[in-house]
């Protein structure tokens, strides 16, 4: 991982408590308006992470799998998705489909995902900072903020903003 963005993820780590505090400020915001300053945020970030340069997310969490990921995973990797789910997942403490081990068995050493086109709902999704409603999900945000320099940087932002 690139020094710059292991620096945004020092300094969401070092202000967690600032962060968590503003983020109560951002509840007194409209949803329509939280969600357009966090996708402007989001957006400005993504032009400076490069995703390849980093692939934290990969390395170090795992993503849920739903029945659907499974066959289409399966499908992909032409097997079936029993054998997919004896191969590759194990059932964690909420019962989901989680990946046996960490970092993700589909990232390469380049960083690439050897699966992204079929990829689960949960990576396609990632970090959520696009998503709508963004209130609803300010706590996973804060959490992602110490794992992701993208969700980092666009937090940043969006309290120098609001």
């Amino acid at each position: 991982m690139l020094e710059e963005y292991k620096s945004y993820l020092e300094e969401a780590k070092t202000n967690r408590k600032r962060y968590k505090k503003k983020a109560q400020t951002f509840k007194k915001l409209k949803d329509k308006d939280l969600d357009n300053l966090m996708h402007e945020a989001h957006d400005e970030a993504f032009n400076c992470i490069d995703c390849l340069q980093c692939a934290n997310c990969c390395k170090t969490t795992g993503p849920l799998f739903t029945q659907k990921d499974i066959e289409r995973i399966a499908k992909h990797l032409r097997i079936k998705p029993g054998e997919f789910i004896e191969n590759y997942l194990k059932r964690d403490e909420d019962d989901d489909y989680v990946l046996q081990s960490t970092p993700c068995t589909f990232l390469g050493a380049d960083n690439y995902c050897s699966i992204y086109e079929v990829r689960p709902k949960a990576c396609a999704e990632y970090p959520h900072t696009d998503m709508r409603n963004q209130k609803r999900i300010l706590h996973l945000t804060l959490k992602n903020a110490e794992m992701c320099p993208a969700v980092a940087l666009s937090l940043k932002r969006l309290i120098e903003t609001v």
